[in-house]
């Protein structure tokens, strides 16, 4: 593998959700990562957050299975798992166990709730996550529902990115140390710092609980997004005063409206109004009008069309793989750039040959299989 992070070993236990993209994004970057799953299997190729992994099958019911993933975690850098509070202890892979066999392990921990807290041992998903910190509140139209944005806020934003976040922080403490630590990655938590500039504007009385009545929201006229001729949408984005002159000037708005862009009081009328406006074009005429401008407007493109859009094709942004399209390994380094994006492993494919690479002769593998511990 190539990347900045060549040379770092970490095991995923197999889960859903933020732990599995955690692991992708590790991987893209040059990591050794192997998943931990309970069963082989055939490889898929749409299976996209297991790119650049390997694959063990273990039954971890068994203590020889459990004594194969001590085995494995004793040599690694990081683990990942995002099971609910207690489940490793219970098989004898929990922190303190880990620690004992490697003490310079950052064990990386991805529930929802957090490790401990009245709610720590219930189910829930992104959407409860977020209806509980108050970002959910404020997602959707005045007059409708709270709406959920897709799985991206808590399970990808406050979960992934933060336990990642944590990983490499604790990575960075352990080379003063020398000694690991336990990473407590929990959704609600995450979720609530991303917040910090809508806590700011609360905190001075700028925001409103009242939805679609925000700078950020869809209350404000000139940022939120737009129905076009052809029933195809525009985003529209320009919070500066001089990139909303630019849209001013382009769309044909009131220039009198420059002079009064902040005025909340007009927002509503004016959201009718500019409604009018972008619904007498389409969406690609209004997007060849502001083509190279500092407008900020912006075509709404759908999964299908985002990766042929000029500038993402550009960039390369997306890939296709076996068929599968995808976005490629993100950020973009200067000196190690990643490899592209891997063909994902069948479940189980590289269970044989870890085991080999850590120790485990061909008479001891071939009585585990036999035995049931490799699944």
């Amino acid at each position: 593998m190539s990347g900045p992070l060549s040379g770092l070993r970490v095991v995923e236990m197999q889960g859903l959700g933020p732990a599995p993209l955690a692991g992708q994004f590790l991987a893209d970057l040059g990591a050794e990562v192997v998943l931990v799953t309970r069963k082989s299997g055939a490889p898929d190729p749409t299976d996209i957050n297991n790119r650049g992994k390997r694959s063990i099958a273990l039954n971890l019911k068994s203590a020889d299975g459990v004594k194969a993933a001590m085995a494995l975690i004793t040599r690694a850098d990081v683990l990942i798992e995002g099971f609910r509070p207690g489940v490793m202890e219970r098989m004898g892979l929990g922190p303190n166990d880990c620690a004992a066999q490697n003490p310079a392990l950052v064990y990386g921990r991805m529930t929802g709730w957090g490790q401990e807290g009245p709610l720590a041992q219930t189910a829930g998903h992104d959407i409860n996550y977020l209806g509980l910190t108050g970002f959910l509140h404020a997602l959707g139209p005045a007059d409708g529902l709270p709406a959920p944005p897709l799985n991206i806020g808590a399970d990808y934003g406050g979960g992934t990115m933060f336990l990642l976040f944590g990983i490499m922080a604790a990575l960075y403490e352990r080379q003063t140390s020398g000694k690991g630590q336990v990473v407590d990655a929990a959704m609600v938590d995450g979720a609530s710092a991303m917040m910090g500039l809508v806590h700011s504007m609360i905190a001075r009385g700028q925001w409103s609980e009242q939805r679609e009545a925000n700078l950020l929201d869809g209350g404000a006229p000139f940022y939120r997004t737009y129905a076009c001729a052809d029933g195809k949408f525009i985003a529209i984005g320009p919070l500066e005063p001089q990139f909303f002159a630019e849209l001013v000037k382009l769309a044909g708005l009131p220039d009198d409206h420059r002079a009064t862009q902040m005025d909340a009081r007009a927002w509503p009328e004016r959201r009718d109004a500019y409604t009018e406006v972008f619904r007498q074009k389409t969406r690609d005429e209004w997007t060849a009008i502001f083509d190279g401008s500092d407008a900020c407007a912006t075509p709404v493109m759908t999964w299908s069309e985002a990766p042929d859009h000029p500038h993402l094709a550009a960039r390369g942004t997306f890939t296709t793989q076996d068929g599968v399209t995808q976005a490629a390994p993100a950020p973009r380094f200067s000196r190690t750039a990643p490899d592209g994006a891997a063909t994902p492993r069948a479940p189980g494919e590289d269970t044989e040959a870890v085991l080999a690479e850590l120790g485990f002769d061909e008479a001891t593998i071939t009585l585990m299989r036999e035995g049931g511990v490799l699944t």
